[in-house]
Order: C-alpha cells, then structure tokens, then sequence
C-alpha cells in the first residue's frame, strides 16, 4: 500500500533497548531490506551504513530515538522516505507473513473516524465541484463505497476542484478507482508498480458506481509540500495524461509502495517493495516531486484555482 504513517510519541516510552536486542532490530532490518528492497544494490549498500554504524557508535537505547537515528541510516543512500524505522507507542501485534487482518481491522477503525478520507465535499459558487481529501486514499475494499458517493454528487458540476494538500498517502487501486471518474468508459492507462523484474499495469475502469464526472470537463487539483506518496500518484497522473491543472507547490517526492514489518514490538520497518513507472513520462516523481503547472503557496491554491475556473468556464461560454 502507498500509505504514509506519522509515528506521534506522547511522552510515554517502552523499556529501554539493550545492545543485544539493538543488534536483533539491525540485522532483521537488514535481512528485510536483502529479501523486499526494490533495489538489491541499495538494500547492500544500507546494510554496509547499518553494520557500520552498529561497530562504531551505537545506536541509542531510547526506542523512539533509535528509530529515528535508523531511519537517517536507511534514507542515507538514496533519501527514499519510504524507507523508515517507526516507533509505535501501542505495542504491535504479531502478524503471520501475508495475514493483512490485522492492518485491514485497524484501517476500518481509522476510516470511520475520518469519513473515509472524503474531509469535504462542498457545491462552491460557479457550479465548480470541490472535494477535499485527508488524510490518505483509503483502500477501495473499505473506502471506495464514500469516494463513489463522493465523486457522484459533483458529477453535474461544470469543473472540479480536488483538494491532496494535506493527503499523505494512498492505495494505488484508491488512485485508478477515483481517476476513473474522471475519464469516461475507455480505459486510461496510469502509473504502474514496477518490482523486482515484474511490472503490474494500472488502468482506469470501465465502469465504475454513481455517475461519472466525465473525460471534457475541467479538474483543478491542489497540492502542497506535504502531499506525498498517493496523493502524489493522483496529482502526477492526471498531469501526464493532460487531465489536470496541478495547483499549489511542489509535492514531497515519494514514488515507491512499501511494506511495514514488526521487528521489536514497538518498531516497525516500512520498506519500499515497488515503484511507480508512469507509461507516458517512463519514471516517477520519487525525490523530486511533482511539480505544479501553476505555483503558488499551499494556502492560496484553492482561491487561484476558483479563479482559473471562472476564467475557464467563461471562455466556454463565450
């Protein structure tokens, strides 16, 4: 999943770790990284940091702040931001490899409490549509049900604002299932998941429930320097296929899916497992962002898109 996760501490802390269990964390790490990394000459290179590291200067016994020295080792090499040790105040619980349950019970609980990451969705003057969504693209097994509700009560406007600037992260299957309205029956090709040696293609669908906001009119979307990872993905396909006008500032830069694995039961390791290859650009905007066709700060885009949408429409009518 193109998910983001902050780790919030609190001022609690488990037990401290001791030398051998520090030990334990880095060379699970370093096995995960070996096993899952996208990049087998990085994954060596960051076990080198790791070991390198772990002789020298030892990492801190405090929990969270050994995941956050760890996480500068694990991003030292190509600054992929994916790529962290997590601190979780709640103790993880244990998971068998491939058992999602888990994870899925805990996502259900946090879409319930954000309205399935549809923040607003609002008629705003000009019959221009606006849907804000925060904090990420939810999964569409247990999301896409209020993103169709979503996308069907702004289907009749005459142009659509979509708000990403405080979206950090997102299910690739969320992206081409909310991308899907805003084209018509004809599939889309977007931005694909390129593993070790394999490529999974991802296209817009066929059909898809509610009503269509169509393929002609126009779509605004906002982005801010907080916009990573899915809500990357959306804002950077829609530019590439020439179905969006990108409003706002430069995105944070993360293109590759990841994985989290529990290596102490407070620490989990998030490795990228894939990354984005886009059909028409042939890359990505891992580390540099997505660049907006329209550049202004964060929390003047959506009145400068309004306004390129009066100016749109209104060349429309003339």
């Amino acid at each position: 999943m193109l998910i983001f996760l902050d780790a919030f501490a609190s001022g609690w802390f488990p037990r401290r770790v001791n030398r051998t269990e520090t030990s334990e964390i880095i060379d699970e790490v370093i096995r995960l990284m070996d096993a899952h990394y996208l990049d087998p000459s990085v994954a060596a290179e960051v076990a080198r940091i790791l070991r390198a590291r772990s002789a020298d200067e030892p990492y801190p016994p405090d929990p969270a702040a050994l995941a956050d020295a760890v996480t500068t080792d694990l991003q030292s090499v190509n600054g992929d931001k994916h790529l962290r040790l997590i601190y979780h105040e709640d103790a993880l619980p244990e998971r068998a490899a491939g058992d999602d349950a888990e994870e899925y019970a805990a996502m259900t609980q946090w879409v319930e409490r954000t309205c399935a990451g549809i923040a607003k969705v609002e008629a705003l003057p000009d019959n221009v549509g606006y849907v804000d969504i925060h904090p990420v693209l939810f999964p569409v097994a247990i999301a896409g049900n209020a993103v169709s509700a979503a996308m069907s009560l702004v289907a009749s406007t005459d142009a659509l604002i979509i708000d990403v600037r405080r979206c950090l992260g997102g299910e690739p299957a969320m992206v081409a299932w909310l991308c899907s309205y805003l084209f018509d029956r004809d599939p889309v090709q977007l931005t694909g998941l390129q593993e070790r040696g394999t490529l999974a293609q991802s296209w817009t669908l066929p059909f898809v429930p509610g009503r269509r906001f169509g393929a002609t009119k126009p779509v605004y979307v906002l982005t801010s320097a907080t916009t990573f990872s899915g809500g990357e993905q959306l804002s950077y396909d829609l530019q590439q296929l020439g179905r969006a006008t990108i409003v706002g500032e430069t995105t944070r830069g993360g293109a590759h899916a990841r994985e989290g694995f529990r290596v102490h039961p407070h620490l989990e390791v998030t490795i990228s497992v894939a990354r984005g290859h886009n059909p028409i650009s042939g890359g990505n905007w891992e580390g540099t962002g997505v660049t907006p066709d329209v550049a202004v700060p964060a929390d003047e885009a959506l009145a400068r898109a309004q306004s390129l949408a009066r100016e749109r429409l209104g060349a429309d009518v003339r």
